[in-house]
Parts: structure tokens; sequence; C-alpha cells
């Protein structure tokens, strides 16, 4: 027998090649060239040589070894159409130029009779096989490889969108030609019972493209016309359905059994979910399958996929096809549901229990950054916070406590929460961490946190800060010199049984302190000191960049320095804060001390009025003589010892009143018969802000004015 009229078909006993996915379009499909010198093996000779008889379907007569079976028309739908399917067996995708067909086995000669070579169209469309002749993806391998690929991309998505694209992916075209997805809208997540009626959305469509070959190739539009009914789906389909209860619709999703959409139940269902110009995309035959998408607890949505009316008709073994692709695709929808849900948790959480925006205060400017570990923990136990004080004065916290689960980030959440409590009170950095450590002692025996708190005086310009097992803090000087704060480093929160040691250092104008977690300068690849050794270079290479009389912009200071980190350097939670001191010039601060007299509220007056006239504020006068003399007045009344009057001119008017008395005033409402008790309602109505803040020797009262 001539060889050149022998074309390779695969058999039923060859494996696909490593790599090849049946589920993608260039690996499902067999690229036959015609051999100029080999045989090919005949489709119905085994492995061990033993002729066996073809696959038959229902109404044809097998052939026999040897022989070739008659071609005439069958009584079975597909055959009367003459079309067969789309795709072939999955193998491997390789050019037509290289490709060889694989060696005959020995002592296996080649089957006289055999085919001659089909054309690229017929392998496309199935015409042209003998009835005799297994279709490609109609053997039981074939499905099998071809789910097994399939339900492996699926599995690959994580997200929503990932996994509903990888069920059109590995569809279209091996499986079928279009393909679309219903989901609930909205999607229900976990146990929750949704209410009211249920409302399918199309979610996505896909479908083999116009111009595209199914072999691998492209062919021109007009050698591969695409049928009106599949080119424009999105357009011809509803893109909401509500199921009714009781409906034709509803009993199919309740079956979850996917059907055919000449089935009596589909064929009233598909109207339902399609819309009204939905039924001209349904193919004639059984062309089309309904499948249920069923999640672990109920119904989540719908598939429908199609062939055109020129292809193979489905048939009923690749209905379990059908329902293994709808049953893994909705499993993968609900985890992606409950992934989505658990990442909604974890950002609205680390949104909670971390600063929203960072306060403006007096004298210092903030920026802050936080990086979680991983994208699938997006919260942890890293924190950082910035707290206005009396004073115009500033507590700055960062803090870390150990594990990367949600229950570290609760126990930061009640960490954070005591220490804005307790600086509150106003309480000295090294008092704040005490309190820290017993409140960790009480939430538990394990519960370890490392914390470094620092306060702020543009006053003064000075800085108190107090460590427990902190990195040490980075200051940047104005004229790019990067210093190491000696701080000593204390004992871990939650050790019990230490004391804290607070130190003051300068704190210069045009300053920036950089605190930060561990998470920043320690990682496999590193230890911490090298870490921090690397983060002062840093700091000091970017201060170079813009010279030595402008500190670098704080935001990109913030950038640069994440910069740093390497591809192995993310194994944990990085927070960072930083703050650039500007301060408050002593030409634009006036302190005065008042014995508690009846005469103070007068003098009070007076040395606001020659402070004003002295800033050149005299448009205030009026105002600010009115409001220090009420605040004065109620300080004294009750007040032992000498009561403090300061204003700050910043870029608004700021006046401080201190007394001993740690009672806070309170605004009410004077009835027309009380003598007093209008001092605070008349702050209240002419200042721009107004507050009281107890300390650990009284309190200070606070009112600000626009200064224009």
């Amino acid at each position: 027998m001539d060889s050149k009229g022998v074309t390779e078909q695969p058999t039923s006993f060859e494996r696909p090649e490593t790599g090849v996915d049946p589920a993608e379009p260039r690996g499902a499909l067999v690229r036959t060239s015609t051999p100029s010198t080999t045989h090919s093996t005949p489709p119905h000779i085994s492995a061990g040589g033993t002729a066996l008889p073809p696959q038959a379907r229902t109404g044809e007569t097998p052939s026999t070894p040897g022989t070739t079976a008659p071609s005439g028309p069958s009584k079975e739908p597909s055959d009367i159409a003459g079309n067969g399917p789309e795709h072939s067996q999955p193998s491997v995708a390789a050019e037509p130029d290289t490709h060889r067909p694989r060696p005959v086995p020995e002592a296996i000669p080649p089957q006289p009779g055999a085919e001659p070579p089909q054309t690229s169209a017929e392998r496309r469309t199935g015409q042209g096989l003998p009835p005799g002749r297994p279709t490609p993806m109609r053997r039981d391998g074939d499905r099998l490889r071809f789910v097994g690929a399939a339900t492996r991309r699926i599995a690959r998505g994580i997200d929503l969108d990932e996994i509903v694209m990888g069920l059109c992916r590995a569809t279209v075209p091996t499986f079928s030609d279009a393909i679309l997805v219903y989901l609930r809208d909205p999607l229900p997540v976990g146990d929750e019972r949704p209410t009211g009626p249920v409302v399918l959305r199309l979610r996505r469509t896909d479908r083999i493209p116009e111009e595209r070959d199914t072999e691998g190739g492209f062919m021109a539009a007009q050698q591969q016309p695409e049928p009106t009914e599949l080119s424009e789906l999105s357009s011809l389909t509803a893109e909401l359905c509500e199921v009714r209860p009781g409906g034709a619709l509803a009993e199919v999703l309740r079956g979850v059994r996917p059907v055919f959409a000449d089935a009596p139940a589909a064929r009233a269902a598909l109207p339902e979910l399609l819309g009204e110009d939905g039924e001209s995309i349904i193919p004639d035959g059984q062309r089309a399958i309904l499948a249920p998408l069923r999640g672990r607890r109920r119904v989540i949505g719908a598939a429908v996929f199609l062939r055109r009316p020129d292809r193979l008709a489905f048939e009923p073994d690749d209905l379990l096809v059908a329902a293994q692709l709808a049953t893994h695709s909705a499993l993968g929808i609900d985890k992606a549901v409950l992934y989505g849900r658990e990442a909604y948790i974890a950002d609205e959480l680390q949104r909670t229990m971390l600063p929203e925006t960072l306060p403006r205060p007096t004298g210092v400017r903030l920026a802050s950054r936080y990086l979680p570990a991983a994208e699938t923990a997006r919260v942890g136990g890293d924190w950082y916070d910035a707290i206005p004080l009396p004073g115009s004065r500033v507590a700055l916290v960062v803090g870390d406590v150990m594990g990367h689960s949600m229950t570290s980030a609760a126990i930061m959440g009640q960490l954070r929460t005591t220490a804005q409590t307790l600086a509150g009170l106003d309480l000295p950095p090294q008092e704040v961490l005490h309190h820290l450590d017993e409140q960790a002692q009480r939430l538990g025996t394990d519960r370890m946190a490392t914390c470094l708190y620092a306060v702020y005086d543009p006053v003064s310009h000075r800085i108190t800060i107090a460590n427990a097992g902190h990195p040490p803090p980075v200051l940047l000087h104005l004229g790019g010199r990067a210093e190491v704060l000696r701080v000593p480093a204390g004992a871990p929160i939650g050790v019990g049984g230490v004391d804290f040691e607070a130190v003051e250092l300068d704190a210069p104008a045009g300053a920036t302190l950089l605190l930060y977690t561990d998470g920043l300068v320690e990682s496999r690849l590193r230890d911490v000191w090298t870490g921090i050794e690397q983060l002062r270079e840093k700091l000091a290479a970017t201060a170079q960049l813009t010279g030595p009389d402008h500190p670098p912009p704080l935001e990109a200071l913030c950038d640069e320095v994440l910069d740093m980190l390497g591809p192995g350097d993310r194994d944990d939670d990085i927070a960072l804060l930083a703050a650039r001191f500007d301060g408050i010039a002593p030409s634009d601060v006036a302190y005065w001390f008042l014995e508690p007299e009846d005469a103070a509220p007068g003098r009070a007056r007076r040395l606001a009025r020659r402070a004003l006239a002295r800033w050149g504020l005299e448009e205030l006068t009026d105002s600010v003589e009115l409001l220090v003399s009420e605040v004065v007045t109620n300080a004294v009344r009750y007040a032992s010892r000498p009561v403090t009057l300061r204003l700050l001119r910043t870029d608004v008017l700021r006046c401080e009143v201190g007394d001993d008395v740690p009672q806070l005033p309170r605004l009410r409402q004077a009835r027309a018969t009380d003598e007093g008790g209008r001092g605070l309602y008349l702050v209240n109505r002419l200042a721009r802000r107004w507050g009281a803040t107890r300390l650990s020797t009284g309190k200070v009262v606070w009112f600000e004015l626009n200064r224009s």
C-alpha cells in the first residue's frame, strides 16, 4: 500500500504527551499532515497487535478488521447532518512543517484499505469520517482527560472572575463553540439565607472568534463564517433574569442535573433565562446544554453550552462532562466568594485598627505606610498612631504584636486602644508602657509585643522616648546626617516585672524622626542591625538629593525607604511613621503665670492685648479678651495654685489656660435666672475649636481662633 495515502489518527491507547493541556484550544486539537514515508496505526488495532472492532454508534454496523465500513447515511441525527465534532483528541500542537507522525509499532503492518487523508475542514466539522470510525471527543478516555485538564484550570482561579474565565477558556472551543455563565446577584456567602427573589445576572460569555481556525491557525472570515446567532451573545440575551418560584427555570435549577435544550423542561426554561430574543441563539437538536451551578448549599447560577448548527450535536455522555464542569465551577465560585468575604473582613479590620487619617498637630508634619506580609493575610499585629496632646504636643506610637494571625490583629487593636486612653491622661512615656505591659498580661500569658512611645513638644523642641524591646528610631537631620538614636531597649510588653526608662533628646527644626517595625529591617536574608544600618544609609542618600538646606519631601521619603526592600524581605508586616519637626519659634509663644485671685482675669486681658499687638493681630483683640476672661475666671474660682496662660501663634491663634483642678468643665444651657454658666457657651459660639484635657497635675482648657 502506498504510504502517502495514510493519515495519522489518534488511537484509544495513546496518551497525550507531557505538558499538554487538553483544555487549551491549541493543545486540544490534532495537527495532521500528509506523511511521506511512515505509516500510522489503524484506529482499531490494539497495542498488542490484536484486531479490535471499532466503536459503533446506535444504528451502525461495526466494520471488521481490514475492511472499510460503508459510508452511507445513518439514522442518527448527527450522521444525517453529516457533521463531526469540531475538536479532536488532545495532542501536542506542533508546527505543520516539523510535525512527524508516530512510528508504527513493530510487527504491526500497515492496514490495507486505509482511508485517504482528510482535509482541514473535514477534521473540524467531522465530515468525511466513516460511520465506524470513533470521532474526536467521543471516547471515554478523551472525556476523562478533558475533564481532568478543565477542572485543573478552573481550580487555578482564586477570585470569582478568574474561576469564571477558567470555565470559559477550558470549555471554548474544546467542548463547545460558545458558553453563557449566569450567577446569582448578589451571590450568597456561606450560611447566609438570601432574602427576596432569586435573580440571575449574565456574568460572562465566550465564543470562538470569527476569524479563528479551530485547529490553532487563522482563516479568513469568508472561509469560516460565524453564524449570526453566536456572534452577538451579549446583545441577544437578557442581562438579568428573575427566577419565578414554581416556574420552568426554577424546576430545572432545583433538579441540578444538566439537560439538553430540546428536553421538555429546558424548552420552557431557556426562554425564561435568555429572554425573548435569546431563543434565536439556541441551535436545533441536541446542540445546547443547560447546566445548573450548585454550590455547597444552594444553586448559585447556570451555564449554557452551545454548539453551532454545522457542528456535531452533543451526546448523552456529554451531559456528564457538563455536570463535572458545573460542579467544579460552582464549588470554586463558593470558595472565591468566601475568600472575598475574608479579604473584605481583613481590610475592614485593618482600616478600623489603624488610623484612617493622621492628625495635623501644630509644629509637626506626619506621613505613614503600612504593608501586610502577604495578600492572603492583609492585616497583622503591627500598628502606628499619632495622638495630639495638650500644649500642642503629639504622641508618636509604633508597635508590633508577635504573630501574623487575626488573633494578633485583635490584640493589636486592644493595645492601641489602651495606648490612646493612656495618652489622653497625659502620662509620661514610661508610665504608658508600664500600663500597656499590665494590659498585655491581663490578655494572656503569651501576649507579647514591642512598642516605642515618643512625645514631641514643638515649643521646647524636645522629644521624650521610651522603648519596650522595639528597634530604635532613626533621626534624619536637616544637613543630611542620619543618626540611630540611643534609646534603652527595655523588655517587650507582656513580660512583666520590668521597669521602662525614658530619655529626653533634642528635636531640631527640619529634622525627621522615623519610627518603624522590624519587618522593615529584618528578614531571612539579613539581621536586624544590618537592616538598621542599611536604613540609615538609605535616609542619608535620599537627603543628599535635595541638598543640605532642604529636607526631602515626607511622602517621597517614605516611598524611598520602602524601596530598600528586596524580593526576600517581605517576611513580616511593616508599619512606618515619619514625623517632620517644624516646631514653634520662641517669638510665636507667650507664656505667663497668674495667681488665683480676683484680679487675675483683668491681668490676663491686658497681657493678651499686648501679645496680639506685638504680633499684629489687633483685629482679634476683642474676641480674645472676652474668651480669655471667661476661661481664666472659671480657673481661678477653684484653683489653689498659680494658673498658666499661654498664647501660640501658628496658622491659628491658640490660647491655653491650665489649673490644678482635675474636673473638666461641661457645656450646658444656662437658665434665665442663673448668674453663671455662660462662659463656655460664649467660647463654643466664638471659637473655631475648643476643648479640655485632663492632666496628671490638673487640666488644660484651650480654644483656637482663625487669624483672618
